[in-house]
């Protein structure tokens, strides 16, 4: 293949060269403007035309379309222009090339996008997530958004040097893993939870069979030996054949899981996630969108309610309660940078409401996360895996 494309790229190159000498002087291209054309063809037709540069470029993180003149990037945390080598804005020739960029996009995954079905959720081949929104609901052009992931996901010292939490914590938390501690990862969009649940599951011993199971596939757990990845499916053209979050996570207790990893809980699918909590299969992960660790149990009791059975709160809380274990939240400080900014374990039900102790809190003078000076109560299943209590876990000996 790749002899195949330097053929392409020399072919492609003496046309150029043939085409400027049959216009003479009008064609006044220059070394540089003459590769910055081959480049162009080149990603048109093997890679996402303009956008080729951006996927392919490490230090971008996301990339905004906004219809055909405005192309933004996340480089570091911060939002900027798109710029080609020049430093001119990268912008689309006209919609056809942007369309033409979604449908390659799309077509791999069996995905498809039109004026009926202006909104799709897709991915790249390197795990990118995408979203794209068509006209007539993206007024001003088609609207593409580019999450990208590493290609070899980040490690808890990989997150650890970028300051995302400290090494302490990061042990600990492993340990929380390895003791088969039931988590959600809460935070905003773009606060790094796919990123930080990656890494957390990395934590998972290798013999354990772990089932994920996501919207659109993203999570890559290197060190899994025993493991089943589950994507959701969309419904046809003819409207059928869609497979939602609730199905995979039925299918998946008929697997034999040791542990079960849900990308990010959005609905009903919360209530079977707390079943199977519930049921056995301690050490499950997931994420969810929330402001605060306390945000993320009122915004699992909703999505409960969308179930469709009629529970009563209290009954819900009470699955909530006895299903979640620990609840670390992700913010975006205003600098760009990702961090954790508290940590919280679930006590349990009293006189109807949740109970939450903060272990870990964000300390905005010290710019650091710093302990709270509380101790884990619930050491069960921390003892139950032969480990010895540590400073933090000692609570359950004085409770």
């Amino acid at each position: 293949m790749k002899h195949d494309i330097a053929y392409i790229r020399n072919t492609i190159w003496k046309m150029i060269e043939d085409e400027i000498a049959l216009q003479n002087k009008e064609w006044m291209l220059n070394s540089y403007d003459r590769s910055e054309v081959l480049e162009q063809l080149m990603h048109t037709m093997f890679g996402y035309g303009v956008l080729d540069s951006l996927i392919h470029d490490p230090q971008v993180t996301e990339i905004m379309v906004n219809g055909i003149h405005k192309i933004y990037v996340e480089k570091e945390g911060v939002l900027q222009l798109a710029r080609d080598r020049k430093g001119q804005p990268l912008t689309f020739a006209r919609q056809e090339e942007l369309l033409h960029v979604i449908e390659k996009i799309v077509s791999p995954i069996n995905r498809k996008v039109n004026e009926s079905e202006p909104i799709v959720d897709a991915r790249l081949p390197n795990g990118s997530r995408v979203n794209i929104v068509l006209n007539p609901i993206s007024l001003d052009g088609p609207a593409v958004t580019i999450r990208k992931f590493p290609d070899k996901p980040y490690t808890m010292e990989q997150l650890v040097k970028f300051g995302t939490l400290t090494s302490e914590v990061a042990d600990w938390l492993t340990q929380l893993v390895e003791a088969r501690y039931n988590i959600i990862i809460s935070g905003g969009t773009g606060s790094g939870k796919t990123t930080f649940l990656n890494a957390l599951a990395m934590g998972v011993p290798r013999q354990d069979r772990v089932v994920t199971i996501e919207d659109a596939a993203e999570l890559k757990l290197s060190n899994a030996e025993n493991l089943i990845r589950l994507e959701t499916r969309p419904p046809n053209i003819e409207g059928k054949g869609e497979i939602k979050i609730r199905e995979l996570l039925r299918t998946a207790l008929r697997m034999r899981p040791d542990r079960i990893i849900v990308g990010e809980v959005r609905g009903g699918e919360a209530l079977d996630m707390l079943q199977a909590m519930n049921t056995g299969h301690d050490g499950s992960l997931s994420t969810g969108h929330a402001n605060s660790a306390v945000d993320m149990l009122s915004r699992l009791e909703t999505m409960v309610l969308m179930s469709g059975f009629e529970l009563p709160v209290t009954a819900i809380r009470q699955q909530i309660s006895s299903a979640v274990d620990f609840i670390i939240h992700l913010g975006k400080l205003r600098d760009g940078k990702r961090r954790v900014t508290e940590i919280v374990e679930v006590l349990g039900m009293e006189q109807g409401s949740i109970q939450l102790q903060s272990l870990y809190k964000w300390d905005n003078t010290a710019r650091e996360l710093s302990a709270t000076g509380a101790h884990v109560l619930s050491t069960n299943k921390w003892l139950a895996s032969g480990m010895e209590l540590t400073r933090l876990m000692r609570g359950g000996e004085q409770g």
